[in-house]
């Protein structure tokens, strides 16, 4: 069976509610406080609900926070290919999620950086495997281990790149070696325009698709909006999103990438794709929590209601 393999940080979210962010220097009483499983974990989760073969081959520490990474992907039936880091725990995020459930992210450092191209060779992908790369993974001291093993895949092996807030921002050369690897690129509106600089949104997917290998497929999601699908035949598509009133956004790109993923896995074609994965991210920010996607069988019944 394709796989789905991530290659990028698995994270502890500590989640907090607060009425608004406060002034710099200011304090804030918070509504509520929890601690979840996330960063890759989610877009992981969401594949594993699809039916996809799913396995996590970044780093993982030692400590309580890796314990909840390994306890929350076992649960979901993910393997992980590397061994654990020694005398080191995997970091956190700090999540601060307003009534809007617009959310805001201060990120730490961890064992989740200590990957290098053994470690990620661990998880030993083979033609037809979907290689799922975060932007975030090209800062360092991941960049470089990253890199030289995704540059040393065999033939046939498709490289997902979610490039996140980071990845416009990172030097030339970098990305270009990135983009240079990625067969699917997938990504939010402000992601893509921040690479390309046009403020067509529909501009943009034919735009990043120059920069990408032949037959590159280009997603752009744009929030409840749904997205958009340039697939190289010359016209963008529009797939339709299904507004919900939001409980908690956190995490809802992760279940779009995760679906989208699965579903590119199992060989459904990338219109049926995105449809899919729209329906998971409106589905997703009706739950509190970022790894929270919905099953293939919820998605089904969902569809079969809008």
């Amino acid at each position: 069976m394709t796989r789905v393999i991530h290659t990028g940080q698995a994270l502890v979210d500590l989640v907090v509610e607060v009425g608004a962010i406060p002034r710099r220097g200011g304090n804030v009483m918070a509504q509520s406080f929890t601690r979840y499983a996330g960063g890759s974990v989610s877009v992981l989760a969401a594949a594993a609900r699809s039916g996809a073969e799913a396995v996590h081959a970044g780093a993982h520490g030692t400590g309580p926070n890796g314990d909840l990474i390994r306890e929350a992907l076992a649960a979901e039936g993910v393997a992980l290919s590397a061994e654990p880091v020694g005398d080191l725990d995997t970091a956190v995020c700090v999540v601060l999620v307003e009534p809007t459930a617009e959310r805001t992210f201060v990120t730490t450092l961890g064992a989740e950086r200590q990957i290098t191209p053994e470690s990620l060779g661990s998880s030993a992908p083979v033609a037809g495997d979907l290689v799922c790369v975060t932007g975030y993974s090209l800062l360092e001291p991941t960049r470089e281990p990253l890199l030289a093993w995704l540059e040393s895949l065999e033939q046939g092996v498709q490289v997902v790149l979610d490039p996140g807030a980071a990845f416009a921002g990172l030097e030339q050369s970098v990305r270009d070696r990135m983009l240079a690897l990625t067969d699917v690129w997938t990504s939010n509106a402000e992601e893509a325009h921040e690479l390309t600089g046009l403020e067509e949104l529909t501009a943009t997917l034919p735009a990043i698709a120059e920069l990408l290998p032949d037959d590159a497929v280009v997603i752009v999601r744009d929030g409840p909006e749904g997205c958009y699908l340039f697939t190289g035949g010359g016209e963008v598509a529009y797939l339709p999103g299904y507004p919900q009133e939001p409980v908690d956004t956190n995490g809802a790109g992760d279940a779009h990438t995760g679906v989208l993923v699965a579903e590119l896995a199992a060989g459904t074609d990338p219109h049926t794709a995105c449809t899919r994965a729209n329906a998971a991210g409106a589905i997703k920010v009706t739950r509190r929590g970022p790894a929270t996607a919905p099953t293939r069988a919820e998605i089904d019944t969902f569809l079969t209601q809008v």
